[in-house]
């Protein structure tokens, strides 16, 4: 706390004046941390005095704020650009130039008391391996924690996080099981999809019933767990690829919900041969028809591709139409039909932007085969084979 406050006397942070009338005043509040390195060994104390509510201003040091982003910062020279993205106290920064990299390490050095922590691999809980076939991501540190925290290094192990012959429902007449714990494992789970989205449905599904969790869901959350274990070494892998474009994936299970009847949907969008985002939801209300959810659905992923689009810009990258790929012929005759039809009376006005986006070519809406539909491991259950085979094709992969 003492570095701390030595550091804003040496650097001039503030100056005390008298409080101008009618002003609110913006408080502040002691944060304390310990920054672990990727083995999980504390390397550095931090505490730090934070405002309760800042402003910042654009333009410092040379610097361009993203339109979309106002946390990332684009430094220009020549044919080359550096790009500094902001997490609160922690910098990330990269360049098409190294030249770049070091004097933006001596620039910010000069500026502030900062340790750099050299090349990037562990941030944000995140696991981090660069090498010259591309960038790995992965949480196995996270995950032998919670294997040892929630015992279950023990037993087993499984080749899918859920079987195909089991629905799971509220179980009514099941027996309880500790509530606190379930909630403790689903939590812990669901920061683990950040980079495996091989779990992502399943553990969507099993937080449904955090209110009053049974055997039967507690049996479906160990289940996963023991697919973990066998799958620990388990990452995102993201190829240097030279041919960039952005597509998405969209697909839902109609009327899958066996309590309430509504559907599941998910999708994923990606950047040349990388995984960027996925998705999956329970929809909020009852669709009449599959051709009904799937349509739904792929506005959702129009909406998302469509901010992909904008904040890209930011990095230099532009797109004209974006395609999204659907296996359901009649949601995309929807989509692509100007003629407001009896079919489509009931669909709330929110959805039919899609056909605007896909009358002004922003969006393209493609035909693709159930068996090369990606978002199916967001939406159900499946065999072995199939989950492996979509596994593999979002990039997820065993990271030496």
């Amino acid at each position: 706390m003492q570095e701390e406050l030595n550091q804003f006397e040496r650097n001039d942070v503030w100056e005390l004046v008298h409080c101008p009338p009618s002003q609110t005043i913006i408080g502040t509040k002691w944060v304390f941390r310990n920054k672990l390195d990727d083995q999980g060994n504390i390397v550095r104390n931090k505490a730090r005095l934070v405002a309760q509510g800042y402003c910042q201003e654009e333009g410092i040091n040379g610097f361009t704020r993203g339109k979309v982003d106002t946390t990332l910062f684009v430094f220009e020279k020549g044919q080359d650009f550096l790009l500094v993205q902001i997490y609160v106290d922690d910098i990330t920064f990269g360049a098409t130039n190294e030249s770049l990299c070091k004097k933006c390490s001596k620039l910010m050095q000069g500026e502030f008391e900062m340790s750099m922590m050299g090349e990037l691999n562990f941030f944000l809980g995140l696991q981090i391996k660069q090498c010259q076939e591309g960038i790995y991501i992965s949480q196995s540190k996270y995950t032998k924690e919670l294997l040892n925290k929630f015992d279950i290094e023990e037993g087993r192990t499984v080749s899918t996080p859920m079987t195909t012959n089991v629905k799971i429902d509220k179980d009514e007449k099941g027996k309880p099981v500790d509530e606190s714990k379930y909630r403790g494992m689903i939590g812990s789970l669901l920061y683990l999809t950040a980079s495996r989205p091989d779990i992502l449905h399943v553990v969507c599904l099993c937080a449904r019933f955090q209110s009053n969790p049974k055997e039967s869901h507690m049996s479906a959350v160990k289940r996963i767990f023991r697919y973990l274990k066998g799958t620990i070494q388990y990452g995102l892998f993201y190829p240097k690829n030279e041919k960039i474009s952005l597509k998405g994936y969209s697909d839902s299970d109609y009327a899958g919900n066996i309590d309430d009847r509504k559907s599941t949907s998910g999708s994923c969008q990606f950047l040349g041969d990388c995984l960027l985002s996925w998705f999956s939801k329970k929809q909020n209300c009852v669709s009449l028809s599959t051709a009904e959810a799937e349509y739904i659905f792929v506005a959702f992923c129009c909406t998302q591709l469509l901010w992909m689009k904008q904040t890209l810009a930011d990095y230099k990258c532009s797109f004209e139409s974006v395609p999204i790929f659907c296996d359901n012929i009649s949601a995309i005759n929807i989509a692509q039909n100007p003629v407001h039809h009896n079919r489509t009376k009931h669909i709330e006005i929110r959805h039919h932007f899609l056909r605007d986006c896909v009358s002004k070519r922003k969006i393209e809406i493609s035909f693709v085969p159930s068996q090369d539909q990606l978002a199916d491991i967001f939406i159900k259950p499946l065999s072995s084979e199939t989950f492996a085979s979509i596994r593999a094709r979002l990039g997820i992969t065993h990271i030496e």
